[in-house]
């Protein structure tokens, strides 16, 4: 493999990746937004919702997987599929249950999933932008802890995971914006 081949295969790992993190700063805006207003309660609409992210974000992780499967992360990749698979079925159970079910369920995801963000944000340093995404995982596995541990207070709210998901959004979009030189360098 050359030089040339191998700038052009990280600008087109960089391209797909940069519009899935646009599609993810989306998402993350209108899900946050939408949570943020209706899970004051846990009714089938915000229930929905709930189970709808993690969803997403393993539908996200597929597309990652496809995009990059040339890389190092691919087995990580797979990690973060199982997790945000299990965590959907999780957290249909844990809707039934009440907040302090969601919040642990949503912490324990958070922490390992942020974890595999991280290591993947660092094994993926040459592609460049991924500083906002070794930033998010570490903040996610700490937001993880945090969610777990209120999960226990009387005060447990779910609005919450709003600013979480806002925050991943922010990370996915300065990543976007990064990756963009990477992308525009590989074409020339």
């Amino acid at each position: 493999m050359t030089t040339t081949t191998t700038t052009e295969q990280t600008a087109t790992i960089a391209g797909a990746l940069r519009r899935l993190y646009f599609v993810r700063f989306g998402f993350a805006i209108v899900w946050a937004a939408l949570v943020a207003l209706t899970a004051s309660t846990i009714s089938p609409f915000a229930a929905v919702l709930l189970v709808l992210y993690p969803a997403f974000d393993l539908a996200a992780a597929i597309v990652d997987h496809r995009a990059s499967r040339a890389t190092r992360p691919a087995p990580l990749l797979y990690v973060n599929m199982a997790l945000s698979l299990l965590t959907a079925v999780a957290l249909g159970f844990a809707v039934t249950s009440g907040k302090t079910a969601v919040l642990v369920v949503w912490g324990l995801w958070a922490l390992t999933a942020g974890a595999v963000q991280l290591v993947v944000g660092l094994s993926r340093r040459r592609l460049g932008g991924q500083w906002a995404m070794i930033l998010s995982g570490g903040i996610s596995v700490l937001a993880g802890l945090a969610f777990i541990l209120m999960s226990g207070g009387a005060a447990a709210s779910l609005v919450g995971l709003a600013g979480y998901a806002t925050l991943g959004g922010i990370f996915f979009l300065i990543s976007a914006i990064r990756l963009g030189r990477t992308a525009k360098a590989g074409s020339r």
